[in-house]
């Protein structure tokens, strides 16, 4: 049962925001009763937390997917845009946005994990790059992928980017944009150019 709900919560969440769902919502959305949710969690708090971290081990399987199938890394890095926008929205019902504002401590928790889940990743295919010769041979790859997973966060900083003001989708547009253009060769040039020709 307490897989159930954590599948279903992690639903509602994503789409409706992890405020906005109660444990009444979550409750009728299972047609069980409040009582079954706190005999397999305490409180909200810890729902969000395990589900969290759900959508987020979830979400890393499917960037490691991506590239194991991925035609170049710059291929990769717009696949990887493309699935992670599936779980953002502009507003403040953005699952995102509510869990940086509403549960900061969850957030924390999450972040503190993406460089050791996902800085191994980007640092092979930033080598992938340079071996193919879509990146330069000489740029510093530990540095280069702890600047990508750094950026990556900071687009998501609500306090920097208001989504009120910044629609997420133009702004990992534009931060990607902007790291490929760093790194390229003139033959990776070619290849971004037409990835944001399309945009």
């Amino acid at each position: 049962m307490k897989e159930n709900i954590i599948v279903k919560a992690s639903e509602l969440f994503s789409r409706l925001g992890f405020k906005s769902v109660t444990m009444d919502d979550l409750a009728e959305a299972m047609s069980i009763s409040k009582k079954t949710l706190y005999q397999h969690f305490k409180n909200k708090h810890a729902i969000v937390q395990e589900c969290g971290q759900f959508i987020f081990d979830n979400v890393c399987e499917e960037i490691h997917a991506i590239k194991a199938t991925a035609a170049h890394p710059i291929d990769e890095l717009y696949l990887v845009k493309a699935a992670v926008m599936k779980h953002f929205q502009n507003e403040t019902t953005s699952p995102v946005y509510q869990l940086q504002k509403y549960y900061p401590e969850v957030y924390q928790m999450l972040k503190d994990q993406e460089y050791d889940r996902l800085g191994e990743m980007v640092q092979s295919s930033l080598e992938i790059g340079i071996q193919t010769g879509l990146f330069r041979p000489n740029i510093n790859v530990d540095f280069v992928a702890r600047l990508y997973m750094n950026g990556l966060r900071g687009i998501r900083d609500v306090e920097i980017f208001p989504p009120s003001t910044y629609k997420i989708e133009s702004l990992f547009e534009a931060f990607l944009e902007y790291h490929a253009r760093a790194i390229v060769t003139p033959k990776g040039l070619d290849i971004l150019n037409q990835y944001t020709a399309k945009t």
